[in-house]
């Protein structure tokens, strides 16, 4: 933990997107650690966003990916927080899939343990 009793921004199951390049991509999910080399991260490919969501509501087996990104891949991780009227994509994943995010990505945030 960061400043004795706050935990830090990407701490262990903090929620981000990260975009990519060479592919361009963005992914949302859950940080499980980072290293020197990189992310490892367990969440979705943004591009399959709504479909995960709605197979999720029709009660469908989905798994979330569990990947590592180098750091010479990744453009920028930024926390996955709503900005004043616009929810944060966890938000809206609850809203569109019944599940709470970090439920369903497995993953317990730092400040819950």
């Amino acid at each position: 933990m960061a400043n004795g009793s706050r935990p830090a921004p990407f701490a262990h199951g903090a929620l981000v997107l990260i975009t990519l390049n060479s592919p361009r991509e963005k992914f949302w999910g859950a940080v499980l650690e980072i290293t020197p080399a990189g992310v490892s991260v367990r969440g979705l490919d943004l591009n399959s966003f709504d479909e995960v969501t709605a197979m999720l509501r029709a009660h469908e087996n989905v798994m979330p990916a569990t990947v590592f990104f180098p750091l010479n891949r990744m453009e920028r991780m930024e926390l996955d927080v709503s900005n004043g009227p616009i929810p944060s994509l966890a938000e809206r994943f609850e809203t569109k899939s019944g599940y709470a995010a970090l439920r369903f990505l497995c993953v317990e945030a730092e400040e819950r343990r």
